[in-house]
């Protein structure tokens, strides 16, 4: 088999994307060509047997078009090449009409209609009109290609039943015992995801002469507001941001970490999402604090993996931080406790198999028919 993996919104290091399902696909022997902003990003395409990555413009705020048009143009020219066309976003449903291609499988990430109301860069009286548009585009995509969803409350959205690839992780062998010296926060950064949350717990932290602990941020900013936060933070030395880093580099600065950080806000788009994060934190035996969305929430308390926080705020944050400092052992147990379920129940190797499967059910429905007009 031989797939065109699609995006102009994601980073390609993205880990779902690149780390856990091109990967998961390369290793069962499918070739597969990687097409994603790499430029626009500053990465440079990975060298691995059986695949070939190619350079896509970046969508990004409202300049999307021109990166919608390069897709376009990529994908009509691709897809009958390939047994599959495996796009991640919703932009690209865009770049599809009139093209003839019909060999696709959508991944669905995220729920984009409530993720609406968080995106600063639409004018508030145009969310309302716009999620409605993307409620009747993903409607109009299930009847033409099949499905894939991260989220098994997504399926809530569509008529027809389709495959669930959730954003299960590769927990480490032998978790590394937490220890005092660092917190970390892991993935994109936005006011939506807690950046403001992050700042004032950086603050925190530094005024507390008694706990020796520095807040390690790990990831990009997406907007110029999140960034001038991390970088003031940063500056006066109230955190310590990375930026983006390479996934086996941002996942191995989770070792040993006293504490793993998700701040998510009360947003539609996050209530029926189980963070990545969380799960990453767990899978390398570091306890959780994280907001009380019902999904984090409900796997901190049946794992006793960590504690929810709530939502803004810095100082109940502060405070868990605080017992896991002065309790290293319960900190033990807690990371223990919240490897073990990962390895049980949040393993990407079960997801792997559904990707696969899902895959080569699809070229067979594409192959009764003609890929393209």
């Amino acid at each position: 088999m031989c797939v065109l993996v699609v995006t102009i919104v994601h980073n390609p290091d993205d880990a779902r994307i690149r780390y856990r399902q091109i990967e998961a696909l390369l290793d069962r022997g499918i070739t597969v060509t990687y097409a994603a902003p790499f430029d626009a990003f500053g990465i440079t395409g990975t060298a691995r047997a059986g695949l070939t990555t190619i350079n896509l413009p970046r969508a990004t705020g409202r300049r999307r078009l021109g990166a919608i048009r390069g897709a376009r143009k990529l994908i009509k020219r691709l897809a009958s090449a390939h047994d599959v066309v495996l796009i991640h976003d919703p932009e690209l449903l865009f770049a599809l009409p009139g093209t003839g291609v019909r060999n696709v499988v959508w991944d669905v990430h995220e729920d984009t209609a409530a993720a609406i109301e968080a995106k600063g860069w639409i004018p508030k009286l145009l969310r309302a009109p716009i999620a409605g548009a993307v409620r009747s585009i993903e409607r109009r995509a299930e009847k033409k290609f099949p499905l894939l969803l991260a989220e098994y409350e997504y399926q809530e959205r569509f008529k027809v039943e389709h495959a669930v690839i959730p954003n299960t992780i590769m927990p480490v062998d032998v978790p590394v015992p937490p220890e005092r010296e660092k917190v970390v926060y892991l993935g994109s950064i936005t006011r939506a995801r807690g950046a403001d949350v992050l700042c004032e717990l950086g603050q925190l932290l530094t005024q507390r002469a008694d706990m020796t602990v520095s807040l390690h941020v790990i990831g990009p900013a997406w907007d110029s507001e999140s960034q001038a936060l991390m970088e003031s933070a940063h500056a006066r030395g109230n955190l310590v941001w990375h930026g983006f880093q390479p996934q086996t580099v941002a996942l191995e600065s989770l070792n040993g970490a006293l504490a793993g950080l998700s701040f998510l806000q009360d947003l539609p788009n996050y209530r029926h999402s189980m963070p990545t994060k969380v799960l990453e934190y767990m899978g390398h035996g570091v306890p959780v604090i994280s907001t009380p969305l019902p999904l984090p929430a409900k796997l901190i308390s049946e794992t006793e993996c960590g504690f929810t926080t709530g939502f803004g705020d810095a100082h109940e944050a502060l405070a868990h931080i605080e017992t896991l400092f002065t309790d290293l052992e319960l900190a033990a147990k807690m990371g223990r406790r919240g490897w073990q379920a990962v390895k049980a129940s949040y393993d990407w190797k079960d997801g792997a198999e559904v990707l696969v499967r899902s895959l080569e059910e699809a070229r067979e429905r594409f192959a009764s028919g003609p890929r393209s007009q």
